[in-house]
């Protein structure tokens, strides 16, 4: 069965919601790994007062029993504890009179869906846009993402990220390897592999915020210990990059999708791009993997590099200019609460896109009604690969 997931819930609804199909029966899931991957989310230094309102913890409704999989649908829930203040609000009930406060938008902000959203689904308050496109939603991505990762790691399958740029402060220049991004994985700053140049990021997010800015930069996710041929060149909807790119571009503020060093490569010659093939004891490998782990649409056994570029969040406290929907003159757009800057997050949201994309791969190539069937269906191909 394909791994699918969809996602449900509004920002200052009463709760997130999350169903997943295609996982085998007999897989381990751990809650407390679930409820670790939320608080990453949540952690990086230039936050907002969401992430001091909400501490999220994930119910797992159906699916799972005793600690493993059962094979049917999986149902995951996270509360928004600030409902509570959103109550008559945010209420399914149409009021029976006025609301004392009811926080209507009217004046949309350049950079979110507010304006278009309401064109497109003529809704003249632009809550009702904004609610269900608030990064918000990604809670649930990550959520999901924790039981992708789960299935991954059965097959030996890590991921994780860094923060490649904030602003125009880099480490881009620099090769940095699995060891050193897997070390920072619960680095709760900004998830930076030098620590000279997060400490000027730091400073510079304390300058932006002064001055009612924000910041974007790069996030890199690297899955490492992945088998060869995983994706496929058959069809454009098979290839692996194309799945990647579109998984990553989704994430909100993402703008531009990078595998590999497929920038600089676009301007380099070919003998200077193109990984090399050697053969020894391990079998076939590349002498450089400036590909990304990725040849042709499919996984090439080398570790699997992703970048995400972020804009800076849309959402400022310098407000920007705007018009308003009713009156249609101009106004300075309306503010909801933001963060400085979200970089570190966006990379625990882009590691769990880029899982579930390599899970749904893996559940393609490998099948299997439960992880044991699986796993016999991997060592085949493994054999397979050994012989080749």
């Amino acid at each position: 069965m394909n791994f699918t997931f969809t996602t449900t819930g509004e920002s200052h609804g009463p709760a997130l919601i999350a169903t997943i199909e295609g996982l085998p029966a007999g897989l381990p899931i751990q809650q407390d790994f679930i409820n670790h991957e939320l608080w990453r989310r949540q952690q990086g230094y230039g936050r907002g007062g969401r992430m001091k309102i909400e501490t999220d913890t994930v119910q797992i409704l159906s699916g799972v029993r005793h600690g493993e999989t059962l094979g049917s649908p999986i149902a995951l829930m996270v509360e928004n504890r600030d409902f509570k203040n959103w109550l008559e609000v945010m209420a399914a009930e149409k009021p029976a009179g006025p609301i004392e406060r009811p926080r209507t938008v009217t004046r949309p902000r350049p950079g979110h869906a507010d304006l278009v959203g309401g064109m497109k689904y003529d809704r003249r308050d632009l809550r009702d846009i904004l609610e269900r496109a608030s990064a918000r939603e990604t809670t649930m991505r990550v959520a999901v993402g924790a039981l992708a990762k789960s299935l991954l790691l059965e097959f030996d399958v890590e991921l994780a990220s860094h923060v490649i740029a904030l602003g125009e402060l880099s480490v881009a220049n620099q090769n940095i390897g699995w060891d050193a991004i897997k070390a920072i994985y619960d680095n709760d700053v900004l998830r930076v592999a030098d620590k000279t140049i997060e400490a000027q990021m730091v400073e510079r997010i304390d300058a932006a915020n002064k001055e009612g800015d924000t910041l974007g930069g790069i996030f890199e996710v690297v899955a490492h210990g992945l088998i060869p041929g995983l994706g496929s060149h058959t069809s454009w909807a098979a290839k692996l990059d194309g799945q990647l790119a579109q998984a990553v571009m989704s994430i909100h503020a993402v703008k531009a999708v990078e595998l590999g060093d497929g920038v600089a490569n676009a301007l380099l010659p070919g003998s200077q791009v193109h990984d090399e093939i050697d053969y020894d004891d391990a079998g076939f490998g590349r002498m450089s993997n400036r590909a990304g782990g990725l040849e042709g649409g499919m996984t090439n056994g080398e570790e699997l590099r992703v970048r995400g570029y972020l804009k800076p969040i849309a959402t400022l406290r310098k407000r920007l200019r705007s018009v308003n929907i009713e009156t249609k003159q101009p106004e300075d757009s309306d503010f909801e609460r933001s963060d400085v800057t979200a970089v570190p997050a966006a990379g625990v949201i882009g590691e769990a896109m880029v899982a579930m994309v390599l899970a749904k791969a893996m559940r393609e190539k490998f099948g299997g009604d439960s992880l044991k069937e699986m796993r016999r269906n991997f060592e085949g191909y493994k054999q397979q690969i050994a012989e080749y």
